[in-house]
């Protein structure tokens, strides 16, 4: 038997989709290696805290809108920013994260990412994935 891999499955599209638009109005960045003297005002859609300047993005506004969409109950608050994908096993969760990677990298200019999973095993799937 061989495991053939489908890259155009309407559900993780949708999920790769819910990752990606909760970022939507994000500017896109440019180059890693930018350097301007920005004053932070509404106007310019940006907002200053002691951390460093930064985009007004309409994360709650995104995120009601994508829970929605999904059928999903919409949030009232954000609490502490922690957004996860939920899939049943063997329904494609790493090609999702993988995918999501490469779409908030091609829309928004994204370059770090941090990736949790809770065993060695899976991380170990991921350098050597199964079926190819």
């Amino acid at each position: 038997m061989k495991i053939q891999f489908n890259p155009d499955l309407d559900f993780q599209a949708e999920a790769v989709s819910a990752v990606v638009d909760l970022f939507e109005g994000q500017e896109t960045c440019q180059t890693n290696f930018t350097v301007a003297a920005l004053k932070a005002t509404a106007q310019a859609g940006l907002y200053e805290t002691d951390l460093g300047i930064g985009n007004h993005l309409r994360l709650l506004a995104n995120l009601t809108r994508v829970q929605r969409r999904s059928g999903l109950a919409p949030s009232t608050a954000l609490g502490a920013l922690n957004f996860t994908v939920e899939m049943e096993t063997g329904t494609g969760k790493t090609y999702v994260y993988l995918r999501g990677i490469f779409e908030l990298h091609r829309r928004y200019g994204f370059t770090k990412f941090i990736i949790v999973v809770p065993s060695i095993a899976i991380k170990e799937g991921v350098y050597h994935p199964r079926g190819g």
